[in-house]
């Protein structure tokens, strides 16, 4: 159940290694300040994939970024093992990174092109002054994520994109972390790649015992990888259930638009009655009133633009946030209201 009725966490499980609560995130801009993401709770227990999904633009990235501290958000608690990072100090801080490692988006630009391959994956090791068996521990994990002895002497350049993450992976593996945080780890690569590094992270994960969250747009990516799922709208969580639930039966209309649009060779396997969306993006400027999806949701009533919808627990294990969900008695509607069609 909710930790507070409006958070999806597991509350009593002792084998919760991060936990995020409440979390907001917000930048400066010209027109404002505008917040990227606003009250995201979720938790992710030891060995467990959670995949966090969503169109381009809804804060997933920033969110792994906070978890991250980088940067430190505006409020909310993120705990590491019972630690909370957003009370630590830089020093204490530091020496909680080793715990959580990074892989960025674009495996070629987050590697030092100056660098060899070798030097790239050894450098944390360095950093924190690591002397004892340093090349072994460097050759190993290379050989490990499948790059051969020749590639250790090469610089980024000389690689593909494919060779180019495993080096990411390798780099954020050295420190033997707990939680790997995977931000679009194959969105740059080839299809063919992409099935090659989701397989190499399901074998790290076995063999190092990781947690991760798992970041991407593509659904059918997390599909394949995750535990459980959640879906983020224009900085805000919409939904989260295991993997296998969410895709047999979402229950929210954003996540039942965006399961719509994913391309199968099987026409006759598509969600008959699913909307696909249309409109655009409202800005994070200025969203929506009540519920941010509103302004393209083919449900949406009145009670949508004066109240914000909280998160509710309606299957077991599935979580929400919507006034009027997809269930088995009320089935998506095939054409859209259009009443509530503009921003409030």
């Amino acid at each position: 159940m909710a930790g507070s009725g409006t958070a999806p966490l597991r509350d009593g499980r002792e084998d919760i290694v991060l936990r995020v609560e409440h979390l907001v995130v917000e930048f400066p801009t010209k027109g404002g300040r505008v917040q990227a993401v606003s009250d995201v709770s979720f938790d992710v227990a030891k060995g467990e994939t959670l995949g966090l999904v969503g169109e381009s633009g809804c804060g997933k990235s920033t969110t792994g970024r906070a978890v991250m501290q980088l940067p430190r958000p505006r409020s909310g608690r993120v705990a590491l093992e019972g630690t909370e990072l957003t009370s630590l100090s830089p020093e204490e801080l530091r020496e909680m990174r080793p715990k959580m490692q990074l892989i960025f988006q674009d495996p070629i630009s987050s590697l030092n092109p100056r660098r060899v391959v070798v030097d790239i994956v050894a450098e944390p090791l360095a950093i924190w002054g690591i002397e004892e068996n340093r090349r072994f521990r460097v050759n190993h994990l290379l050989e490990t994520v499948g790059l051969d002895t020749d590639t250790a002497a090469r610089r980024p350049h000389q690689l593909s994109g494919g060779q180019c993450q495993r080096v990411s992976i390798a780099r954020a593996l050295v420190m033997d972390p707990q939680v790997l945080i995977c931000d679009e780890p194959v969105s740059a690569l080839d299809v063919s790649v992409q099935a090659q590094i989701l397989n190499l992270l399901e074998d790290m994960k076995a063999r190092y015992g990781l947690t991760m969250v798992f970041i991407s747009h593509d659904l059918s990516v997390v599909k394949n990888i995750s535990d459980r799922v959640a879906v983020m709208y224009l900085g805000k969580l919409c939904e989260i259930a295991p993997s296998e639930a969410l895709y047999r039966r979402p229950a929210h209309p954003y996540t039942n638009a965006l399961l719509a649009s994913v391309p199968h060779p099987d026409a006759s396997r598509v969600r008959g009655k699913s909307v696909p969306l249309t409109g655009e993006l409202p800005s994070a400027l200025d969203p929506p009133s009540g519920c941010r999806f509103r302004t393209r949701c083919p449900r949406a009533e009145a009670r949508c633009a004066d109240e914000e919808p909280t998160m509710r627990e309606l299957q077991p294990g599935q979580f929400v946030a919507c006034h009027f969900p997809v269930t088995p008695g009320r089935p998506l509607v095939t054409t859209p209201t259009g009443a509530l069609g503009a921003p409030a």
